[in-house]
């Protein structure tokens, strides 16, 4: 089974003689333009209040400046070189990585179309996944990572890293070839910004104070509504990856829905039995949970599939967490691998489980190969994505360190970030 993205890729690559042949389909286009404005909701303002909400008061203004300036960055980053290299032929390489024909974007016209919409569209689309997977990362380094240097980061580490993996996947590179199944970016999204995630805590070091001080949300309030405009504009993100408005769309909004839910109550429920109350944290977590595994599922599954898929991310995703700042000792500040990264590993080897039409109620939209076969394929996909975002961003991290330095200072920290590399508070005081 051959994702949506990957025909559009080969679509694009095929542009040439295949463009006279193609006609702009309105309704689909206005289904893609809706949704990237929704997935660009998910991070300005979504996720921005998400992560403020969850930070200490000093530093929620650093929170939202990182949100706003990745949108930003990875914006020109996207246009400049990230989707050519990601959508475009790269020739004798292109298994690993695209071309260069459409840097800056060149050739592009209001005429141009990718698949039946317009490739303006479909670069913009594409364009508000590379903002929010970075933008997923500042969780793990929030309150202590230099602002000059998570810029650079960013930029870096779209070209290097996100831009190839989204190639391998979804612009008719080597694991789209193998028919790995990846509708909305469990690998693409989510692994790569889970295993950043980790890699950039374990590097920078937790905060000072962490474990033994408490370092409570400030206000979770702005947490809730940040959630929920996640939720909302989750579906643009997996429903819109349909790039049509079809059935396959309408299928990825319900499971979608279905997998938040169910995960929003198993994380619920945990706590409940755990700890004799059940938390607001706790219940809007399980839902990020619910979102992020279902999302590379959301084209393949059905209904029941779907309700396993979420319960399932709400119990593993909430002892991942546990085990991540218990166990581990990890400053994962805002829990970004054990939220997405591991919900990325799930969804991405349940859908090779799920997608099957053997399983009766729990059957999804049927397999090309076998349950095992597909198996084999999700594991490669998740192992390769795991393997290579975590040695690069390493990499990446330590000569930035070298260079230019990861941290802010012991005093810096102490003060806040937002008075400290911005000079403004987020709250005047009374």
């Amino acid at each position: 089974m051959t994702g949506f993205r990957t025909l559009f890729a080969l679509t694009l690559l095929l542009a040439g003689s295949a463009a006279s042949a193609q006609q702009l389909n309105e309704a689909n286009t206005a289904w893609i333009l809706t949704s990237t404005a929704l997935v660009l909701f998910m991070t300005i303002p979504g996720l921005s209040l998400f992560y403020a909400g969850l930070v200490r008061s000093k530093n929620v203004l650093s929170v939202l400046m990182q949100c706003f300036a990745i949108t930003c960055v990875a914006s020109i980053v996207w246009i400049l070189v990230g989707y050519s290299l990601a959508f475009t032929d790269g020739g004798s390489v292109n298994a690993f990585i695209g071309g260069t024909s459409r840097f800056f974007l060149a050739g592009l016209t209001e005429g141009s179309l990718a698949g039946d919409i317009p490739e303006s569209v479909f670069v913009m689309f594409q364009m508000t996944f590379a903002i929010i997977t970075p933008a997923l990362i500042v969780g793990a380094f929030a309150e202590r990572m230099k602002f000059s240097t998570m810029l650079v980061f960013t930029v870096i580490w779209l070209v290097v890293v996100y831009a190839p993996i989204c190639h391998w996947v979804w612009g008719g590179g080597w694991l789209g070839q193998m028919g790995l199944l990846d509708f909305a970016g469990g690998t693409v999204v989510h692994i790569t910004a889970g295993t950043g995630a980790l890699v950039a805590a374990l590097l920078i070091g937790n905060r000072n104070g962490f474990p033994t001080h408490p370092m409570l949300p400030h206000n979770l309030t702005m947490c809730v509504a940040g959630a929920g405009m996640l939720w909302v504009g989750w579906f643009g993100f997996n429903a819109g990856s349909a790039l049509a408005a079809n059935g396959d769309a309408g299928m990825a909004m319900l499971v979608t829905h279905i997998s938040a839910a169910a995960g929003s109550l198993a994380w619920m429920t945990l706590e409940w039995v755990r700890f004799g109350k059940p938390s607001v944290l706790g219940i809007v977590t399980g839902m990020v949970a619910g979102l992020g595994t279902i999302t590379p599922a959301s084209g393949y599954v059905g209904p029941g599939g779907a309700l396993i898929i979420g319960l399932s991310a709400g119990v593993v995703c909430y002892f991942a967490t546990q085990a991540i700042k218990q166990k581990f000792k990890i400053d994962d500040s805002l829990d970004v691998f054990p939220v997405h990264g591991v919900g990325g590993i799930l969804g991405t080897f349940m859908a090779g489980i799920f997608a099957s039409s053997q399983l009766g109620l729990f059957s999804g939209q049927g397999l090309d190969v076998s349950i095992a076969s597909q198996l084999g394929v999700q594991l490669t996909g998740i192992v390769s994505t795991l393997v290579y975002t975590a040695v690069v961003t390493f990499i990446i991290l330590k000569v930035l360190d070298k260079v230019m330095g990861l941290r802010v200072d012991a005093d810096t920290e102490q003060q806040g970030l937002d008075i400290a590399l911005h000079n403004e508070k987020g709250y005047n005081d009374m």
